[in-house]
């Protein structure tokens, strides 16, 4: 049983619950989303059609939950680690948080405070990725993200489609990427 961490609007801690209890009702719990970065691509992973929701949708790099007993840091390199293969140390830097309720059955919600995350990687080097956790990953441009979130956003999870333009904005214009 993965226990991960209840929190408030906050973001404060009150308490801990089991993973799948947090997303058969919805209860408020942190989670991160992770976009790595290499100019003005961005590293998109299509989730595996057998996820238990958003399954053959696209999304960030990684996406989880901080686990319970683990620095939020740890949590995201652990899982960089386990879903896209990628150990090395990476220089992590926290953009925003943002709070959603997705309901995508009567028993299967995703109410989460997320931490936005960027990274910057070289996308020259191989991504190992996690084949029970992601289809397959892509570099994609800046500019075809943001054309295909308006012409084509069933293609994605809700959550991406919410805090991308904000990642794309920062990469646009404080890292000043070319597009």
């Amino acid at each position: 049983m993965e226990k991960i961490i209840k929190v408030d609007l906050n973001d404060n801690e009150i308490g801990e619950i089991e993973k799948t209890k947090a997303h058969t009702s919805p209860i408020l719990h942190r989670a991160f989303s992770v976009f790595l970065y290499d100019g003005d691509k961005i590293l998109l992973q299509k989730r595996a059609k057998n996820k238990y929701h958003s399954g053959g949708l696209y999304a960030n790099s990684c996406c989880s939950h901080q686990r319970l007993n683990q620095e939020f840091f740890e949590s995201v390199k652990k899982r960089v680690s386990f879903e896209l293969g990628v150990n090395e140390n990476l220089d992590y830097k926290e953009l925003f948080t943002f709070t959603y309720l997705s309901k995508y059955n009567d028993n299967l919600y995703e109410y989460e405070l997320d931490h936005v995350i960027v990274a910057p990687f070289d996308k020259s080097k191989k991504i190992m990725f996690n084949k029970e956790e992601i289809e397959c990953v892509e570099w994609v441009s800046i500019d075809h993200i943001k054309k295909d979130l308006v012409t084509n956003p069933e293609k994605y999870a809700t959550w991406f489609i919410i805090c991308a333009p904000k990642v794309i904005d920062y990469l646009e214009n404080i890292c000043k990427v070319k597009i």
